[in-house]
């Protein structure tokens, strides 16, 4: 089991797509942290939308581990879709299967220590705030239907404090840091290394 944590738009889902598509759905598995976020159905979209997804506070952690011990001993889960615009979990869910390598993906998955216990690898992606930033407005406006006044307003008042509180500390138990997240092909090249002793 590998986790990989990392601030927001670091280039952690450039590094697990690259695992899955040069080692193979055969024998990888990924989970992205954000499909755990709690349920909101109970609140009004404006609470939602205004709510800080950036803290722990904000994720399905019992949840999450159920998930992964249930992958640990073979077993299939059905891990729920998350909608952005609407800032809740669709209703959907997607199957996960028990796979030789399962990966875990999000800005926090260092952060709880049950979950971080589970993983035989943890990677950090240290990735500049600028170019975290930058990448973010583009991907926020681009996909997930936000104005640019709102990508900014949300990342002074909760990503970049959650990012200094939370995600930056978390970076201690890492056992490896990739700077530049899927922009560093030789730190690639070696992790996928690491990760296709681990299929042979």
């Amino acid at each position: 089991m590998i986790g990989v944590a990392g601030g927001s738009s670091s280039g952690k889902t450039t590094i697990s797509e690259r695992l899955v598509a040069l080692t193979g759905e055969d024998h990888l598995s990924r989970i992205e942290l954000d499909s755990y976020y709690l349920d909101r159905t109970g609140e009004t979209r404006e609470e939602r939308s205004t709510a800080n997804y950036d803290h722990p506070d904000a994720f399905d952690w019992p949840l999450l581990n159920d998930h992964m011990a249930a992958l640990a001993n073979g077993a299939s889960v059905e891990v729920p879709i998350y909608d952005y615009v609407e800032h809740n979990r669709s209703g959907a869910t997607r199957t996960v299967r028990a796979n030789k390598i399962v990966v875990v993906d999000g800005i926090l998955v260092m952060w709880d220590q049950a979950l971080r216990e589970r993983f035989d690898l943890k990677i950090f992606v240290d990735t500049a705030p600028d170019i975290r930033f930058i990448r973010r407005l583009r991907r926020d406006v681009a996909e997930r239907g936000r104005t640019v006044e709102s990508v900014i307003e949300q990342y002074l008042n909760t990503v970049r404090p959650a990012h200094e509180r939370f995600i930056e500390p978390s970076k201690r138990y890492a056992d490896v840091i990739i700077p530049e997240g899927g922009l560093n092909r030789p730190a690639i090249d070696v992790l996928l290394a690491r990760v296709r002793e681990l299929t042979a």
